[in-house]
């Protein structure tokens, strides 16, 4: 049962279902729900267990353990750095650790990392080897560092291409489908080759500041015979040049001096990736790296001397050579076609000896004597030093401020000046008073060159953008109905005396006009017609008058009033200001509310509460050209529509923030949109719901308000001499607040 699979159990339910059998609707329900918990919570393989051992000939062999049959793994190997990879799909990761340490032969460690439904091992290696994998039954074998001729590298077979049928010369299986360039989103520099198939070899050495990549057995079509110049897409590639050489296709790709390049292959597709190397990892790789210079040469000598094998060397440089007496003992060396600078190197460090070159003379001794005469001159510098007269120097400032920097060199936090030395500053003429040695006189005045310089400026543009959009619409109706005798004459022809009768709604009201519309014959006067619906519009724009019909001695009045309004508005403020690079800088415009205010003592005084667009910020420019902002915002207006004991409440809109724009960039900081909608309906109960006749006992009223907040950022690096022109009137460019908003 612990085999039953899903399909098993809706086989077995089809069968009941069409056999006829009558278990019943809660039998049969209870029976697939006991069944289902049989079927495996997931059908993955498990990965248990990794076993390794050394073989003959420097092989190395890992066996993987799996919990039930997998199909052939997918695998791919790359050169920098040097890895086998097997994509296991289906299969689950039950090892405990990540990371298997093997450290046997070629190999390193071993790695399994599970997702999306598969596990990847990755074989960690020291240097690119051979491999061949073997699957039978619940285990993977992976033979490693095996003879050229029986390493195989399992991969995807080849897709054909329509419309190609690549050359054959003797020896050579196919031709290389294409080669291409792409620029990676950091810098990086991708050459992309398409091989004749996943199993074409392929080697890659570095040669100088060349790196070459040798696809073995293939050929090269004629048009990509060629040389690509791709200096202009600032990468560490500058050109990838493909030739044919014998019965290998030969790609050169030249780069620049500082990079670092990773091989890896999916399939036919061959990359190579060149990553830039930052200036961090720049200066590391050249304090890691020991770079010789000298011309070679060949030393083979047994229990010679270290003074005369100084002596040769320097015979060999032509350099003057001082050895001290300290300099003994004997050395035994084979050095073949090596730089003499790193023999002299070797030779040094294996006998405990140090050198120090002062243009063509090389003094050689050990190295605690050196050390203890470099620190002998140096104590005699210091006393020097402290013995040495004082000077007195005037350093003129003229960007900086003499007080700035003079805190600056008294600070206790720096050694600039030197124990008996003084500054002081002149703040009228914002000059430096310098006293202390000569040399530190000279120190001094190359650091207050290099810090008074002009300091960047910029000018930061900010807009404030307040648009509205307003809809009202109001619908209302009055319906009444009366019954009124002609004043001069009854019914009957005969003259009335005055007397006439009144018939109508109970609501009071009045439609007017109504003697307009049929005179002299009914009319009612103002207070006398009652309504029998008065739903209008508070305050209409427009309005018409109906004559619905007569019935006998009745009028039938209806009165429609209507009103809509539509509103837009925009308010744009637009503050300005210019500073210097790490200061801030402050602008706002606006009024003060008075208010009064009660002390603890009982009297009352008057204070002021401001409501101004304001824009404090400080900006910094970094390196590459680019501005970072400490930004706060403010738009307050008072509301004296609203006032509270005659004072406005005041409406703020603020934003702070910390943002990296680049120089003339436009950026939104934020924004608020608010949207209010409202619907009222006044109705007769029940007559009011009838449809199409209910809008004669109902009035209706919708509106739609909308107001939206948007904050633009502009900062723009200014050129010495043109800080003055910042300001001047100019036509407007780009785009307006309302397109900026869309």
């Amino acid at each position: 049962m612990n085999s039953l699979s899903l399909t098993s159990i809706r086989h077995c339910t089809n069968q009941y279902f069409t056999s006829g059998m009558n278990l019943g609707t809660p039998r049969l329900l209870a029976l697939v729900l006991w069944l289902i918990p049989l079927a495996p919570a997931t059908a993955a393989t498990i990965l248990q267990d990794v076993e390794y051992a050394a073989l003959p000939g420097n092989e190395v062999r890992i066996d993987l353990q799996l919990s039930g049959a997998v199909k052939q793994p997918q695998a791919f190997a790359t050169e920098n750095p040097a890895r086998v990879v097997l994509d296991l799909e289906g299969v689950a990761s039950g090892l405990d650790k990540k990371e298997v340490p093997i450290s046997v032969g070629p190999v390193q460690s071993l790695v399994a990392v599970e997702a999306s439904n598969r596990t990847r091992v990755v074989i960690n290696l020291s240097n690119s080897v051979p491999y061949q994998i073997e699957t039978a039954g619940n285990k993977i074998s992976i033979a490693l560092n095996v003879p050229p001729t029986a390493a195989t590298a399992p991969r995807a077979p080849s897709r054909p291409t329509a419309g190609r049928t690549p050359s054959r010369a003797a020896g050579v299986t196919s031709g290389v489908r294409d080669i291409d360039f792409r620029r990676g989103p950091n810098g990086e520099g991708r050459v992309l080759i398409t091989l004749p198939s996943p199993n074409t070899q392929v080697s890659v050495n570095e040669k100088g500041r060349h790196v070459i990549a040798e696809i073995a057995n293939a050929s090269l079509p004629s048009r990509l015979r060629r040389r690509l110049d791709v200096t202009d897409f600032a990468t560490p590639v500058i050109a990838v040049e493909s030739r044919p050489q014998n019965n290998n296709v030969e790609i050169a790709i030249e780069t620049t001096a500082d990079y670092e390049y990773l091989a890896y292959q999916a399939d036919e597709l061959f990359t190579l990736e060149f990553r830039p190397l930052t200036k961090a990892e720049r200066e590391d790789k050249r304090r890691k790296k020991d770079v010789y210079t000298g011309d070679r040469l060949s030393l083979n000598f047994q229990d010679i001397e270290v003074r005369a094998v100084l002596q040769l060397l320097a015979d060999f440089t032509g350099l003057n050579l001082v050895a001290s007496d300290t300099v003994r003992g004997r050395i035994t060396l084979r050095l073949k076609n090596v730089p003499w600078d790193q023999a002299l190197a070797i030779i040094l460090k294996s006998k405990g000896l140090s050198m120090r070159q002062i243009g063509n003379v090389v003094m050689v001794a050990p190295t605690r004597e050196m050390v203890a005469q470099e620190q002998a001159e140096l104590l005699a510098d210091q006393k020097i030093e402290e013995l040495a007269p004082l000077r007195s120097e005037f350093i003129q400032v003229n960007y900086a401020r003499a007080s700035a920097l003079t805190a600056l060199l008294k600070s206790d936090e720096n050694r600039l000046l030197s124990g008996r030395g003084n500054v002081t500053f002149d703040d009228r003429t914002n000059t430096l008073l310098v006293q202390d040695t000569a040399a530190k006189l000279e120190d001094i005045r190359g650091i207050v060159q290099k810090l008074d310089i002009p300091v960047r400026q910029v000018m930061i543009e900010s807009r404030v953008v307040i648009a509205n959009n307003d809809f009202a619409r109001d619908l209302g109706v009055r319906f009444g109905a009366s019954k009124t005798n002609d004043p001069s004459f009854n019914p009957d022809g005969t003259v009335n005396n005055g007397n006439f009768g009144e018939a109508g709604g109970a609501l009071p009201g009045y439609i007017q006009n109504s003697g307009d519309i049929v005179p002299n014959l009914y009319q009612s006067p103002a207070g006398v017609a009652p309504l029998l619906v008065d739903l209008p519009v508070v305050a209409p724009s427009g309005g018409v008058n109906f004559i619905l019909g007569k019935i006998g001695s009745y009028l039938l009045q209806l009165e429609l009033t209507a009103m809509q309004r539509e509103g837009r508005g925009e308010i744009v403020s637009s503050p300005r200001v210019i500073t210097s690079d790490n200061q801030k800088a402050t602008i706002k415009v606006g009024q003060e509310i008075p208010y009064q205010e009660s002390s603890a003592s009982g009297r009352t005084t008057v204070a002021f509460k401001e409501a101004v667009l304001q824009l404090d910020v400080t900006p910094q420019i970094t390196p590459d050209d680019r501005v970072i902002m400490a930004l706060k915002v403010n738009k307050d207006n008072p509301d004296f529509a609203n006032r509270v004991l005659g004072v406005p409440p005041v409406d703020t809109r603020s934003v702070e923030t910390n943002v990296l724009v680049d120089n003339g960039e436009t950026v939104v900081l934020g924004g608020v949109y608010e949207r209010q909608k409202t619907f009222n309906k006044e109705q007769v109960p029940w007559l009011g719901d009838l449809p199409v006749l209910g809008n004669l006992f109902k009035t209706t009223a919708k509106q739609d308000q909308n107001e939206e907040l948007l904050v633009f950022v502009t900062p723009k690096i200014l050129k010495e001499g043109i800080a003055a022109q910042a300001y001047a009137p100019a036509a407007p460019a780009g785009p307006t607040p309302r397109e900026l908003m869309k």
